[in-house]
């Protein structure tokens, strides 16, 4: 095994960390904004989303991609509708005193944030066994 080998596993979860991370930024502030009728647009906040893809190195001998992590390559709006709700006297209101709010549902977000949090702790536990494992190694190698 080649010494730069030794760290891939810990740098793929990094990259885990790192896009786990900034999806759980983009949750808290769709949260921080759930309530947001209007924006810089003039229109309601609209529920944003991370996507993911993976990183990939050459290519093996065997011809397999050599992988290389994950990363956030795009962030991109929900396009399902605004609510509508009845408050009249807001200052968004319509004539019928109905007011379109974000797209926002807070239990999906809770849910949304739990996933990224257990994935980052999952890449971190992985980050941790590599780093044992190399430990561990050269414990042997000394010996």
């Amino acid at each position: 095994m080649p010494f730069p080998d030794l760290f891939a596993g810990s740098a793929i979860s990094g990259t885990g960390m790192s896009a786990e991370r900034f999806r759980m930024e983009v949750i808290a502030n769709n949260i921080a904004n759930a309530h947001s009728t209007r924006g810089p647009n003039g229109e309601p906040f609209r529920r944003q989303d991370v996507v993911f893809a993976e990183v990939l190195g050459g290519v093996r001998a065997d011809g397999s991609p050599e992988l290389k992590g994950v990363s956030a390559v795009e962030l991109v709006d929900d396009p399902t509708e605004f609510d509508l709700v009845p408050i009249p006297g807001h200052p968004d209101a319509d004539e019928n005193g109905m007011v379109r709010m974000p797209n926002v549902k807070l239990p999906i977000e809770m849910v949304n944030l739990l996933t990224a949090t257990r994935a980052y702790e999952a890449n971190l536990k992985a980050a941790q066994a590599f780093r044992t494992m190399n430990e561990q190694a050269l414990v042997l190698l000394r010996g």
